[in-house]
This record gives C-alpha cells, structure tokens and sequence, in this order.
C-alpha cells in the first residue's frame, strides 16, 4: 500500500471514529471524490461550484469544474488542450 493510500484510510478512520470534520485541499480529483463528502471549486479564488461530492463529480455545472474533471488521465475526456485562464463557454 502507498504511503499516500496509507494516509487517506488513516484520515477515513479519524474522521468515522472521531466524527471530525476536516478541509482537505487537493488538485488530486481521484483523492478529493474518494474522501469529500462536499466540495467547493475555486476558479481563480473565487467559489464557482459546490455542494455534495457525488452530484459535482456527476454532473458538474460549471465549465472549470468539467474542464477540471476532463483534464484528469483517468477521464474518458482527458485532453492536454485545456487553457485554465480563457473562459470557456457554459
């Protein structure tokens, strides 16, 4: 098991036998969907999407978040072509 894998099921176990809440901060997407139970995006430091993992990841409504979700090599979107400072339109 990697170090980071090790970390993240010490941090599951923390926060169900705590009942913690804790702000977890990543460009990792794999790693925020698998131990959010909300998210918020931040388009240039300004809140552009939120609410609970699941719908986000699912069906994401604004266009940095889906540009975000298609960049990730695991995404059946996955393009180098993403320009993170020219709008996109929705």
């Amino acid at each position: 098991m990697s170090v980071q894998a090790q970390i993240l099921e010490l941090l599951a176990e923390i926060k169900q036998s705590l009942g913690v809440t804790m702000l977890f901060i990543s460009h990792n997407l794999a790693v925020v969907q698998r131990v959010s139970d909300d998210v918020v995006v931040l388009y240039r430091g300004v809140v552009v999407e939120s609410g609970p993992a699941r719908d986000v990841f699912a069906d994401p409504q604004h266009w940095y978040t889906r540009a975000l979700l298609s960049a990730d090599p695991g995404s059946p979107d996955f393009s180098l072509d993403i320009d993170p400072v020219a709008p996109v339109p929705a």
